[in-house]
């Protein structure tokens, strides 16, 4: 890990774009608008931007199957998979730097729908998953690690992948009637309902406190997903750009307890791509 400015560390890599079909429901773009206004607003400067590397199969073969990494990686997943999942990497990177500065967020990750034998909901491979994953696995004693998902959606692959796992927690705040449809079991789900805004959402948070009294993590992975916002295409919930105030208290409450935190940015859906990307750049304002 190099040392260098002593601001932020941002995780981004200019592959985090690939081409997708047109009128694709997935905004790819809004990725390197993130760093974009990040730089423009003097959020941060070039110098805080860390970039990472291409992730190895054997990095990913943590938890995913080698037969589903070897049809990805050779681009044989069929018609009906690539349907599944809808068409980033540096999570990893962004908790190794948080691991020693003590925060780092990425301007990508949060694909916490992808199982270890296929992806879903827009999500190939669970970043969240393998970055817990390795970083859990090469310490002795083994790390542990407590997931925040407070995407609209559960992260159902990631409570699958760890339901067994007593090193990881995984808690999620999710809207109960979006999807997926069928809900895996976290350690914590609290489901929300439609239309739920701002006060009463962010009083959902007073269990993060108590999670970290008891479960005493080495290191937090935020997914800080932009889609409860009431102008989110897929979202069904109400809330405002208040989303400062939750990632300012779930950053706020992790770090004041000596704690790393790596944030990621998560799901957010909009047809305007630079208003998307300001909204997800709110994380790493508060940050």
């Amino acid at each position: 890990v190099r040392h260098g400015s002593g601001g932020l560390p941002v995780v981004h890599h200019s592959g985090y774009v690939c081409d997708l079909p047109p009128k694709h429901r997935f905004p790819m773009g809004k990725f390197p608008r993130v760093l974009h206004f990040l730089i423009k607003d003097q959020v941060i400067t070039e110098k805080q931007v860390w970039v990472p590397q291409i992730a190895s199969k054997d990095l990913l073969s943590c938890v995913h199957t080698e037969e589903y990494l070897n049809n990805f990686i050779n681009g044989k997943v069929n018609e009906q998979e690539q349907r599944r999942t809808g068409f980033s990497w540096g999570t990893l990177l962004a908790a190794e730097v948080a691991l020693q500065r003590g925060l780092a967020c990425s301007t990508a990750g949060g694909t916490h729908h992808a199982f270890p034998s296929f992806g879903s909901g827009f999500c190939l491979l669970n970043d969240l998953a393998v970055a817990a994953k390795y970083l859990m696995g090469n310490s002795s004693p083994k790390r542990k690690v407590l997931i925040v998902d407070l995407d609209v959606h559960q992260g159902d692959g990631t409570a699958f992948i760890f339901k067994e796992e007593t090193c990881v927690f995984t808690f999620s705040v999710h809207c109960g009637k979006n999807f997926p449809l069928r809900k895996q079991q976290s350690d914590l789900d609290i489901s929300v309902e439609d239309g739920m805004e701002d006060k009463d959402y962010l009083s959902t948070e007073a269990h993060l406190p108590w999670l970290l009294e008891t479960f005493r993590p080495d290191l937090v992975l935020y997914d800080a997903g932009v889609d409860p916002h009431w102008e989110d295409e897929l979202g069904r919930l109400r809330l405002t750009d208040q989303l400062y105030q939750r990632d300012l208290y779930v950053m706020k409450t992790v770090v004041s307890r000596g704690v790393p935190v790596a944030a990621v940015i998560g799901g957010g859906y909009s047809r305007d791509i630079d208003k998307l990307a300001l909204r997800h750049s709110i994380v790493h304002r508060a940050a």
